[in-house]
């Protein structure tokens, strides 16, 4: 595999200058680029954004040229109903927007999922506006070299996300896949914007029907995928977050958490409408008090049990996300060892995983 990580940062050098390019150079099953054996998931998390700025076309180019096997947009809506990938409706962090005068009279605090948040909404632009504004890297100080291509991509639309996909190889030759995540879906129901439907609808579109197909959709609430499972037979992934609860639990006074949804009996149920589950990775193997790894759980037997597929997130290889035997040096913003972090979770059973670095993922596992 020390080839293949050699081609996707060469690959990486050229996607970075050739931005403009179309995406099947950057993105074709040549056969310049290695082919992988090993069958557990690599997905892109937001494109390849450990290295451009997520949610961009450059992010998610970057990442089949990494070979990534799917490829993940969050989806939240414009005015106009077009779903779009950024990873919150509110775009201040991750845009350009404040620096447009023609805006400003935009900014407001609104309440998302029970917190108050100020900034600039999706939901308060038509497409033709957001296609005028730029990405930025959400965290520079974490990712200081994403910085650099600030101001040099667009917001894309869900369907431009779907056309590089399809235009797309992946490293062993089938089509790229999409991982889909509806953002604050019960939100987006109550202001008459709801991203069911307009999913499910472009996703149809483009001959996404069934589990066969290159999709995944997933969600951190329970209903709109409930919901889901009705309005399509694509594949589904009930997310589980570290600690908390689902909002639309939180919203309709149920008591149960997410740590209720990966009980036996609460796999039992999430089987019933969904394919797999998308945990945090320390739901699936948790921390010492040193920060070091223990032992796993029993999620991944308990959901594979139930015929669940288990993917979790994010792995990422900056020192400050990593496990205390995986950091090197002390800088939290230094590179340590992601490889060898991924290689304890796929010894364990994980099915797939979301990853800001497909390059070093794709190592990890071949």
């Amino acid at each position: 595999m020390q080839a293949a990580a050699l081609a996707g940062l060469l690959v990486a050098g050229v996607v970075g200058m050739l931005t403009t390019a179309p995406a099947g150079a950057t993105g074709g099953g040549g056969s310049h680029r290695p082919h992988r054996h090993d069958d557990t998931l690599v997905v892109g998390h937001r494109g390849a954004s450990g290295y451009r700025p997520e949610h961009t076309l450059a992010a998610y180019e970057l990442a089949i040229a990494q070979c990534a096997d799917f490829i993940e947009p969050d989806l939240v809506s414009t005015v106009d109903g077009v779903l779009v990938a950024r990873h919150e409706n509110e775009i201040g962090g991750t845009t350009d927007v404040a620096a447009h005068p023609e805006f400003a009279a935009r900014r407001a605090t609104k309440v998302i999922d029970g917190v108050n948040v100020t900034g600039w909404f999706t939901e308060d632009f038509t497409f033709a506006e957001l296609q005028t504004l730029r990405a930025r890297e959400r965290i520079p100080a974490v990712r200081p070299q994403n910085a650099r291509y600030d101001g040099r991509f667009k917001v894309p639309s869900l369907q431009q996300v779907i056309d590089l996909a399809r235009r797309s190889r992946t490293c062993d030759g089938k089509p790229v896949g999409i991982y889909p995540e509806t953002k604050h879906p019960s939100y987006f129901d109550g202001i008459g914007l709801s991203l069911e439907e307009p999913l499910v609808k472009v996703l149809r579109r483009n001959g996404y029907r069934d589990r066969r197909d290159p999709v995944i959709v997933q969600s951190f609430e329970v209903g709109n995928l409930r919901e889901l499972s009705r309005l399509t037979d694509v594949r589904i992934a009930q997310l589980v977050d570290c600690s908390g609860k689902p909002w639309d639990f939180t919203a309709a006074g149920d008591a149960r958490t997410y740590a209720d949804l990966v009980t036996p009996e609460g796999l039992r149920a999430v089987a019933r409408y969904a394919d797999g589950v998308g945990a945090c990775k320390d739901v699936l193997i948790p921390r010492t008090a040193s920060g070091t790894l223990a032992a796993p759980t029993r999620v991944i037997a308990d959901a594979h049990r139930r015929g669940l597929e288990v993917h979790g997130w994010t792995f990422r290889r900056e020192n400050q996300f990593l496990p205390a035997e995986f950091r090197v040096g002390t800088d939290p913003n230094a590179v340590g060892d992601l490889a060898g972090e991924i290689e304890v979770f796929v010894d364990a059973g994980m099915d797939g995983f979301f990853t800001d670095n497909p390059d070093l993922g794709v190592a990890a596992v071949d």
